[in-house]
Formats: structure tokens, C-alpha cells, sequence
């Protein structure tokens, strides 16, 4: 989800050694082995610790947050404490039906019988979290792998030290320690995690970095799921509430400092309300920063050098902020007004407080700016006309799409969450997360008795001419 950072360089005691990564996956699987992570009240014990580790422990994450990302408590909460409350608790209510053996009908040739499918965990499973929400995306997928009862190890991203640290340190106080284990390190600990053959890896980060897990999976047939990103486009057409649409795009773009996976890459605005639109936006950011933009902190030295490239080259108009301080590393939020479509801002995820605004004059130009280019993990439509809406529901293929709003779909369990294309393969939460941790397997039961003989050879005419029939 997120572009390639600069490689920190964790403690050196963080790094594990080949040796240790095989002998913690050894102990997973052989606690795997005993049976003991199948037991639903097994499941339901961690999903309730979970919520537990971030009720009890919110000061703690907040403040590590904060070191990392520069974050302020409220936002700690609202990005990375409740989304993993609330989806810990929706898996806890619901996994008693998830696990239900769901009974099928059978074709004629296949009767008299039963036949039914039922969910088995996969194993022992990897999950290698990103920086952005690093709370939330590194236990939103463990509560999937958990609740359809598998191992884990969790693979912090470095580049969020703070956080790592206090996964490793609070994860083995709330959670079986024989079943999750975390383990910290560089991109050569999740090399040598998936060189152990792992059952399943579940990766959020940027599209470069997937191919290279994929690669790493692929020698042992290792099934992967990628939450990667993408350029997600914010359509406004002139039909929309401009100051809901403005307040919306504004609140989603800057979370984060604007490094969140689904936040409103660019827009494309209908001529008719361009200016009135980005007049608002602007004001609804500096209404939400309290009346005086500011620069809002990036994660490191590398991704401030990459926005600050980005804007530089980008043509158009600089219709507010702008401001950069290398000293800091943080940037103003920043608007502009039609910048060059071929250039890096415009054809590379942005990642950052930088919102380019490009005009359109119809829904039918949108769409066909946002078909061109390659499928975003999410898509947005400010729009009250119930025909522009299906419109652009049917046409624009995206991981999900918002329609009056950006981004809220992340926090819905009742939907699947994930991209299309190259921003991504596979989904979860709520269901879809156990789903994805889970082996679908099919069981067929037939009786001994009726053993007609109809479908032994040899095979007469006429028995050939039945079986044609029944099957």
C-alpha cells in the first residue's frame, strides 16, 4: 500500500539469525500439530485478548505512533486502535457460524448421499505488516489467521520501529505464545520467513516489494494475498454537494498525513465547480488543522525527498500550500490545480498531502481518464444523480468503490476489503479474513448400500445409453 521507504536499521539484536526464524516456524507448526489452535473457544479466547491488548494497551500504541509517524492520540485511535477493536469483536460474534459445516445438493448420479463444505485452518501463516497503520494492518489480517485457527508469525514493518517493538513486547503478554509468535527485522527476515515454506503469507505494503514476496512464495507453492495500492481517483461531478464532498476529501486525503492506501489520490472535477470545490477543500483543511495549514510529518528522510520531487515536477497551478521544511521533514497540504497528467505525480501513488485537481467536463471523461490507467484499490464518486452513480459503479474496475464518501469501506467488516489488477490480490475482513486463512474443504458421504451396478464395466449399449443419461 505503501511506495518503497529508505531500509532503516533495526537494533541488532531485532535481526534474527536463518537459524532462529526456522526453529520459531518449527515451534508454530509443531503447537499447530497438537490441535490446539482448531478449538473455537480457543479462537474466541485470542479475538478477545486481541480487543484487550488494544483497549489496555492504547496509551502505549499512541505513543509509539507517535514516534514513528508523528501522530496525535485522537488519530491513533481513530486509524489503528478501534478498526482493530471492532473487527476483533465482528469476528468473535460471528465465527461460531463461520465455522458450520454448510450442507450442498447433489446431482442425480450422485445420490443417494450427503455432501457438505467445511472451513479448516491452513496451518502456520505469515503476516508481514507496512508502516502506514501499522497497528491496524498487522492485526486486522492476524485476526483472520487466528479465528479460522491457524499459527502465526507476524513480521513488523521496520520502518515503524516504535510500533514493531511494542508489538513483540505486548503481543506474547495478550496471546498464546506458542501459537503467534512476532518477529522484528529487515526485508531479510521476511526472506528468510518465507524461505521456510510458511502456508500462507498475507502482505500489505507497495506493489514492488509484492512482486518480490511473491517470488519468494512462489519456489515453495506458497499461496499469497496482497494488499497493495494504487492511484485511487475521486470523481466530482456537478450534481454532487460540493461542501459534503469537500469536507469528505479534505478529512480522508490528510489522515495520516495523506500515507494512507485508500486515500483520495487525485481528483477529477467537473468544470462547472472546479473552483468552488477546491476553494472548500482548502478551507476545510485549514478549518481541521485550526485555522493555520502547518506541515504535516512524513514517515522518513526518502518519502519526504520522493513528495517533494513529485510536487516539483508536476506543472499546473499551486492553488494552496506548498510549503516544504527539509529540516523537519514535513510538507504543507497542497492543492494543484491541473498539473501534467504525464507527469510523476500524476502516474505514481502519491502517498502524501498532495491533492491534484485536474478538470473534466463530463462523467463519460472521467470514467474514461480512470479506465486508461491501471485499476486502483479504490474508486470515489461525488454524485447525487442516481444514473451517474450506477454508471460509475458498472464501468470503473477497482477494489472497492465509495460512492458520497472515501475510504469509510475500509472500516465495514460486512465487506471484503482488497485490490484488483496490480493493487492487489485476495480480500478480507470479517468473513472474507477467516475465509482467506481458511481451506474450503469439500466432504461427500455415500451410503455402502444401494452398490448398483450400473456404473462398473463392462459397459453394455444400453448401459452406456443410462449412463450418458445420469451423468
Amino acid at each position: 500500500m505503501e511506495p518503497l521507504s529508505a531500509p532503516t536499521s533495526p537494533p541488532a539484536d531485532a535481526i534474527p539469525a536463518t537459524a532462529d526464524v526456522a526453529a520459531v516456524v518449527a515451534g508454530l507448526r509443531k503447537t499447530f500439530s497438537t490441535g490446539r489452535t482448531r478449538d473455537l473457544e480457543w479462537r474466541l479466547e485470542q479475538l478477545r485478548n486481541i480487543e484487550r491488548l488494544v483497549a489496555e494497551r492504547e496509551q502505549e500504541l499512541a505513543a509509539a505512533l507517535a514516534a514513528d509517524l508523528g501522530r496525535p492520540p485522537v488519530d491513533a485511535w481513530l486509524g489503528d486502535v478501534a478498526p482493530v477493536a471492532a473487527e476483533a469483536r465482528y469476528a468473535r460474534k460471528h465465527l461460531k457460524g463461520w465455522t458450520r459445516p454448510t450442507r450442498t445438493g447433489l446431482p442425480l448420479s450422485m445420490r443417494p448421499g450427503k455432501a457438505f463444505y467445511r472451513y479448516e485452518p491452513l496451518g502456520t501463516v505469515l503476516v508481514i505488516g507496512p508502516w502506514n497503520y501499522p497497528v491496524y494492518l498487522t492485526l486486522g489480517p492476524l485476526i483472520g489467521a487466528v479465528a479460522a485457527g491457524n499459527c502465526t508469525v507476524i513480521k513488523p514493518s521496520e520502518h515503524a520501529p516504535a510500533v514493531s517493538a511494542a508489538l513483540a513486547r505486548l503481543v506474547p503478554e495478550y496471546l498464546d505464545s506458542d501459537a503467534v509468535a512476532v518477529l522484528q527485522g529487515d526485508a531479510s527476515a521476511t526472506q528468510a520467513l518465507l524461505a521456510q515454506g510458511v502456508d500462507h503469507a498475507f502482505f500489505t505494503g507497495g506493489p514492488e516489494i509484492g512482486k518480490l514476496v511473491m517470488a519468494a512464495a512462489a519456489p515453495h507453492l506458497t499461496p499469497v494475498t496482497l494488499e497493495l495500492g494504487g492511484k485511487s481517483p475521486t470523481v466530482v461531478t456537478r450534481s454532487a454537494d460540493i461542501d459534503v464532498a469537500a469536507r469528505r476529501i479534505a478529512w480522508t486525503k490528510l489522515l495520516n498525513s495523506g500515507q494512507t492506501c485508500v486515500a483520495p489520490d487525485y481528483v477529477l472535477v467537473d468544470a462547472a465547480v472546479r473552483d468552488e470545490l477546491v476553494d472548500k477543500v482548502g478551507r476545510s483543511a485549514e478549518q481541521f488543522a485550526g485555522g493555520s495549514l502547518g506541515k504535516l510529518p512524513i514517515v522518513n528522510r526518502r518519502q519526504y525527498n520522493r513528495l517533494a520531487g513529485l510536487l516539483g515536477d508536476a506543472g499546473g497551478q499551486v492553488a494552496l500550500g506548498g510549503g516544504l521544511d527539509a529540516d523537519r521533514g514535513a510538507i504543507e497540504p497542497t492543492i494543484v490545480v491541473d498539473p501534467d497528467v504525464a507527469a510523476p505525480l500524476m502516474t505514481e501513488e502519491i502517498f502524501g498531502p498532495i491533492l491534484p485537481v485536474v478538470t473534466i467536463n463530463s462523467l463519460s471523461e472521467g470514467i474514461d481518464f480512470v479506465v486508461s490507467r491501471p485499476k486502483p484499490l479504490a474508486a470515489y464518486l461525488f454524485s447525487n444523480d442516481k444514473t451517474e452513480q450506477r454508471r460509475f459503479v458498472d464501468e470503473v474496475s477497482a477494489g472497492g468503490i465509495v460512492i458520497n464518501h472515501a475510504a469509510m469501506h475500509v472500516l465495514a467488516p460486512n465487506l471484503p476489503f482488497g485490490g484488483v489488477g496490480t493493487s492487489g490480490m485476495g480480500a478480507y475482513h470479517g468473513r472474507w479474513g477467516f475465509e482467506t486463512f481458511s481451506h474450503r474443504k469439500s466432504v461427500l458421504v455415500k451410503p455402502a448400500r444401494p452398490d448398483l451396478k450400473l456404473p462398473y464395466p463392462p459397459y453394455s449399449a444400453r448401459a452406456e445409453k443410462l449412463l450418458r443419461r445420469f451423468f
